[in-house]
């Protein structure tokens, strides 16, 4: 079983891959799109592409648990996906990643231009370890 998890953003969405015993995160990347529709269609490739039999979308809940505009872009990339590929996608609390990604970042000493580039790839495979770690 191969999971490929997503933090679905508004420029930049993050892509993580697990290995093929969906114990580890392997391969990760941001794709760079504003438009809804390529983006789904790129994830929807990439993951057919990479094997995956399972696709994560972060699903970013205020910290009351409610559901604000990002999470409901997130239930339709969920839709979107779902209707053009034949992978089960779940959604997930991805409350509190993207800070957790910028603190690892601020312990690693990644900063500026390269940070902007890696953090939703960051976030993605934060989402994926919590995943996996849920299924375990």
């Amino acid at each position: 079983m191969r999971i490929m998890a997503v933090d679905y953003g508004d420029a930049r969405t993050g892509i993580a891959v697990s290995d093929i015993s969906a114990t580890l995160v392997g391969e990760t990347w941001v794709i760079h799109d504003k438009n809804q529709a390529s983006v789904a269609k790129a994830i929807a490739e990439a993951a057919a592409g990479r094997d995956a039999t399972l696709i994560v979308v972060g699903h970013p809940k205020n910290m009351d648990g409610s559901a604000g505009p990002r999470a409901a872009r997130s239930e339709q990339l969920a839709e979107a996906l779902r209707a053009m590929c034949n992978i089960e996608v779940v959604l997930w609390d991805e409350r509190m990643t993207t800070v957790s990604a910028h603190r690892v970042l601020d312990e690693t000493g990644r900063h500026g231009k390269k940070r902007k580039e890696i953090i939703d790839a960051v976030a993605a495979s934060m989402i994926l370890e919590s995943y996996i770690a849920y299924l375990s």
